[in-house]
């Protein structure tokens, strides 16, 4: 049974900064096709903010770059995002993923708050 569970989200002043944290458990069958970061905030779809695809290629949204970084610590089983110089926009929940070639897992998501 695969598991991923977030941490970190809080409620934080535009302008400050959070890491979230991803710890997955469990085998993943086939192995590990991407593994990264989405947000669903009130009323709008799901989106990519960031991630690794195969081949450690990163891919970020257009309105987090130059703000956000994944990375991750295979040793530990741990996918992180540091959000840097937040803004209100960045409201959501924020969920951990990894795609497998036969599943797609997902975290129960954190909650990051930004307030003007």
């Amino acid at each position: 049974q695969v598991q991923l569970v977030e941490s970190g989200g809080a409620l934080v002043q535009a302008g400050g900064s959070l890491r979230l944290s991803c710890a997955a458990s469990g085998r993943i069958r086939g192995g590990v096709d991407a593994m990264g970061w989405y947000r669903q905030a009130p009323g709008s779809r799901r989106e990519l903010v960031a991630a690794f695809s195969s081949g450690r290629t990163t891919n970020y949204a257009d309105s987090v770059k130059g703000r956000f970084t994944i990375s991750r610590d295979n040793s530990k089983n741990m996918l992180f995002l540091q959000m840097n110089s937040l803004k209100p926009e960045d409201t959501a929940v924020y969920y951990c993923n990894v795609r497998a070639p036969i599943d797609n897992y997902w975290g129960q998501g954190t909650q990051v708050t930004v307030s003007s």
